[in-house]
């Protein structure tokens, strides 16, 4: 079978790593190189650097309209763009999506279960539609999320599971409907990563550890604005654990404070 994948971003560029120790992988479609980071440097897409390393070929159009595939198989992880019908047609299109849909469509499902305080969540791997992640699903696993994992823990279990699911979906005749009513994961925006130290512990802790370690967040600390990126809730009372002073690396609550001393 002749297979692509599309990905981009840091979750895709886990799962094609992980997807290609057993299955060969014809190209890689990812997003053009863009600038990033304050220094607005031009850099490639973590999809596209795990792809050189792994010595596959790499395509980067900027519009998808008029690409063909010339493959059977293309399975799409954290791509970032909508697939337009004409592609649809072309190929089988396996989406990698990390969470039991139809719970947590959208573009933060691990952020959202986390912020959302579930026990709960996991990998279904759909067949692309043009409504946002309402396919029909091929194979799905779920796994516990912990009290204190955030959502690196829990981005990379599903990275783990992906490629198996992949396989299933893969031998699969049968793709059923989603059961239930969706629930949607909007993109993080800024007034996502604030921190409200009127807030109940855990509801902080939920937000910190979905925020880490990619995102962080934003609070003001002695009268100075940090990134909060880990904590613990210990005896009802948040604890924070590790934090990030503007302009400063990353360091310890009691390392903070012995420098306002």
């Amino acid at each position: 079978m002749s297979l692509a994948v599309a990905a981009t971003g840091a979750f895709g560029a886990d799962v094609l790593r992980r997807l290609a120790v057993d299955r060969a992988v014809d190209y890689v479609l990812t997003r053009p190189d863009r600038p990033k980071g304050r220094g607005r440097q031009v850099a490639a897409p973590p999809a596209k650097e795990v792809a050189e390393r792994l010595g596959i070929e790499v395509r980067q159009p900027e519009r998808l309209v008029g690409v063909e595939l010339g493959v059977e198989t293309v399975v799409l992880a954290d791509y970032g763009a909508l697939i337009p019908s004409e592609l649809l047609e072309q190929a089988l299109w396996l989406n990698v999506h990390p969470s039991l849909l139809p719970r947590w469509r959208g573009a933060a499902p691990v952020e959202r279960a986390i912020m959302a305080g579930d026990s709960e969540t996991g990998v279904s791997v759909i067949r692309l539609v043009e409504e946002l992640d309402a396919g029909p699903i091929g194979a799905a696993g779920a796994f516990p999320i912990g009290e204190d994992d955030d959502a690196g823990r829990v981005y990379d279990r599903a990275a783990t599971l992906a490629p198996t699911l992949i396989d299933r979906a893969l031998a699969t005749d049968e793709f059923r409907p989603q059961q239930g009513e969706p629930t949607y994961a909007e993109k993080i925006g800024p007034t996502d990563r604030e921190l409200d130290w009127s807030r109940p512990a855990q509801e902080l802790h939920n937000r910190i550890r979905a925020l880490s370690p990619h995102i962080g967040a934003r609070a003001e600390l002695y009268g100075r604005p940090v990134i909060v990126w880990r904590s613990r809730v210990v005896a009802g009372e948040l604890k924070v654990l590790e934090l990030q002073p503007d302009s400063g690396r990353r360091m310890t609550l009691d390392e903070f404070e012995r420098g306002l001393r």
